[in-house]
């Protein structure tokens, strides 16, 4: 047997390998994603309602047709825009200032990254449940009460949660508590990771602490932070619990999302089709938004 036979074996063999390890995970790719986004795909060409009389045909673009002029579909998107302008840069920075805090030798300082992650392992129901209590109504209630003392009794009570202005706004700080510390984690393993030489290099030719951060923290975070803006985005799009549980979208649709109006449009109303051409929409837009982000942080750190 050849030099060169052998290699190709060896090769092969290891090819199979591979192959053979990341089988379960393409499968369960495949049947838990793959196939129901292909099957949205093709409910969204029909005319299949929950409870119709009406036989299933395919209609077309028309369920696509009539969401592009439903005004609720277009409030759900300008929600999750404002949602996402809001959320992605707040949480990153208090993130990231967050990791810094907590990047030190302390002593017990892992209670305190513990308190800070504790939030990310609770169910947003509960959360949610929460927080509804934290928002109450009247004078009685935790928030229009710390507001009430901060402002030493200049602020009237509000009902957040049926404020058409102030009902996102709420929503967005409860998000905003409970995933900032998941994104800390990531950036606190990515503050670990610089090496240290960095730092005694840069204080040695003279930097200060600002220029350290910017000459080195910064870079040396550069993929953990592109990881956690991208990750933060595509949570944006996906709010559904907190709507559901604490507005049901209201009020006057000032907090429906694309994914709550989805799920009300496909299994309140039975509308599986148009429920389905929301999901793929909704899915497009997310892989577009973070294909965007990719490039151009990408051609920010080649620069």
């Amino acid at each position: 047997m050849s030099g060169r036979f052998r290699k190709y074996l060896h090769v092969n063999a290891s090819d199979a390998a591979a192959w053979g390890m990341a089988g379960p995970a393409l499968a369960g790719i495949c049947i838990f994603i793959l196939t129901p986004f292909l099957l949205a795909v093709f409910l969204s060409f029909t005319n299949l309602a929950l409870g119709s009389p009406l036989p299933l045909e395919f209609v077309g673009f028309r369920q696509y047709r009539v969401i592009f002029t439903d005004t609720g579909f277009s409030r759900a998107l300008l929600n999750n825009l404002l949602f996402l302008t809001g959320i992605v840069p707040t949480q990153t920075l208090l993130a990231l200032m967050l990791a810094l805090m907590l990047n030190q030798r302390l002593k017990g300082i892992a209670i305190y990254r513990t308190l800070f992650f504790m939030p990310v392992v609770f169910p947003m129901s509960l959360i949610a449940v929460i927080w509804t209590l934290i928002y109450a109504p009247g004078p009685d209630g935790l928030m229009n009460t710390f507001l009430g003392i901060v402002t030493f009794g200049a602020w009237e009570p509000r009902d957040f949660t049926n404020h058409p202005h102030l009902a996102l706004p709420a929503i967005m700080l409860l998000s905003v508590w409970q995933g900032v510390g998941f994104q800390m984690v990531v950036l606190l393993a990515g503050l670990q990771g610089i090496p240290e030489n960095l730092y005694e290099a840069a204080a040695i030719d003279g930097a200060g602490r600002w220029s350290r951060f910017v000459h080195v923290t910064l870079p040396g975070l550069r993929n953990p932070l592109i990881f956690v803006i991208i990750i933060t985005s595509i949570l944006s799009f996906r709010v559904f619990d907190q709507v559901r549980i604490m507005t049901r979208g209201g009020p006057r649709n000032a907090t429906t999302t694309v994914v709550f109006e989805a799920v009300r449009v496909g299994f309140d109303r039975g509308q599986v089709a148009m429920g389905a051409a929301m999901s793929v929409i909704f899915f497009l837009i997310v892989l577009l938004i973070t294909v965007i982000q990719r490039r151009l942080l990408k051609q920010e750190g080649v620069q």
